[in-house]
């Protein structure tokens, strides 16, 4: 049957009013692509192609009803118009340069924006080679005798950001480079422990991490982009319920791994088993220069990894999946810049046993496929903070390659799946029956 919900159980969500101010650990070509389409956006120059917030329709009640608002008619988001930007980069490039060098957007793209790219100027960066160890030209980095008084700066960063751009609301999303692989260790155990390490500049302590705890500090929704652990800690998921702050990672879901969310279910519905799954990509942006590093890599490996074992459930279809190999590449070539290609080669089997191939060859862009994702969390961790949610926003784990859960709950990879709980939390905090596709009541007197 239909599950309902009391209209009385509506969630009280304050109105977005004033600006929305977006900062981006990270200006580089995701965070540039994000503010140049955000600015075309507000001049009416082009479409929100790839952004549910903006494009995306959402059932309401049942098929006959005819009821299928746009999202951003459903809830109340902040309007595009009231978007302001700003940020952090390790290098001092302003907005403009810093998308003219990475290449994704040409210049009938960038022009029309000159003046307001050129005015993003930004802020030093809390940055280490340690765990970034393959980035060049770094000249904008912040000085401090603690890793505690590099977080003060950040938190008077953002509170300066906040004045001088007569913002109403705050939201950060991680837009910088993906750190070395480091497990967590006793300093992340909790709040007081971590705080203690930032006294006495833990070397466990990662810059997102810094980050991180500054954004909670000034009560900054969090949305962490990169495979980095970050929010994804026990000290800073306290510090969230803490200060009644949502955050939300990890890893932006953009292409490879998007194409695997979406044919791994495929698969495991019609009961077809997977025996080899590889997977290279080729891409010469900074991204891909930082993960030249293996340490860095590992820490995108571990993302990219789990996406099959938890679709796929091999506990539960030993026989389909309990064999399957799984092999993760990604090479720097700097000729592709941006422009990655993701390559995938699958063997699987069907009736009797028999061998069948997949080949898979998706020649993406990747910045072109992140910013959406930026705009998307942007504008819905500051509904959720309006709604007074607090810590892991699992309903958005559609955004994610690796999404943050709960203690003890296995994260949800399947997009199909990722989907339904989006639109089915958007439904209950607006009193809105939840859809199950049962569709019992139209066949039944």
């Amino acid at each position: 049957m239909e599950v309902r919900f009391d209209m009385s159980k509506k969630t009280e969500i304050s109105p977005a009013t004033g600006r929305l101010g977006v900062l981006t650990p990270g200006m580089g070509a995701v965070a540039t692509t994000f503010y140049a389409g955000v600015m075309a956006l507000q001049k009416g120059l082009t479409k929100p192609i790839g952004s549910l917030t903006q494009m995306a329709h959402i059932r309401l009640g049942k098929r006959t009803d005819n009821r299928s608002p746009l999202i951003k008619d459903l809830v109340p988001l902040a309007s595009i118009d009231d978007i302001v930007f700003g940020g952090w980069d390790p290098i001092g490039d302003n907005a403009f340069d810093a998308a003219v060098k990475a290449g994704v957007l040409v210049e009938k793209d960038l022009l029309p924006h000159f003046e307001a790219l050129t005015a993003i100027k930004p802020m030093p960066a809390v940055f280490e080679h340690g765990w970034v160890k393959k980035l060049t030209g770094v000249n904008n980095v912040k000085a401090a005798a603690t890793k505690r008084e590099l977080g003060e700066a950040l938190r008077a960063d953002i509170r300066r950001f906040k004045d001088e751009n007569k913002c109403d609301r705050l939201v950060m999303v991680w837009c910088a480079s993906t750190e070395a692989y480091h497990p967590p260790t006793a300093v992340h155990e909790n709040l007081a422990v971590f705080e203690k390490g930032l006294d006495n500049s833990d070397p466990e302590i990662a810059p997102s991490q810094i980050y991180a705890w500054a954004a909670l500090k000034e009560h900054v929704p969090f949305a962490n982009g990169a495979p980095n652990l970050t929010v994804d800690t026990p000290a800073l998921l306290e510090l969230a319920r803490e200060m009644r702050v949502p955050i939300v990672g990890k890893d932006f879901k953009t292409g490879q791994t998007l194409m695997k969310t979406i044919l791994a279910p495929g698969f495991k519905a019609r009961m077809l088993g997977p025996s080899g799954w590889f997977s290279t990509n080729i891409l010469g942006n900074r991204d891909g220069e930082v993960l030249d590093d293996p340490e860095s890599f590992k820490s995108k490996e571990v993302s990219k990894l789990s996406v099959l074992e938890t679709i796929l459930q091999k506990d539960h279809y030993p026989e389909l999946y309990g064999d399957l190999y799984h092999k993760v590449r990604i090479n720097y070539y700097p000729p592709r810049g941006d422009n990655k290609e993701g390559w995938d080669n699958i063997d699987i089997f069907g009736w009797m046993g028999y061998p069948m191939q997949i080949k898979i060859d998706f020649l993406c862009r990747d910045s072109i496929l992140a910013a959406p994702i930026v705009l998307d969390l942007a504008l819905f961790m500051d509904l959720a903070a309006r709604a007074g949610k607090y810590g892991i926003q699992e309903w958005l784990s559609f955004y994610f390659k690796s999404p943050q859960a709960a203690k003890g709950l296995y994260p949800e990879h399947d997009l199909f799946i990722q989907q339904t709980k989006l639109k089915n939390t958007l439904r209950h905090w607006m009193g809105e029956d939840l859809i199950t596709h049962l569709g019992n009541e139209y066949y039944e007197e």
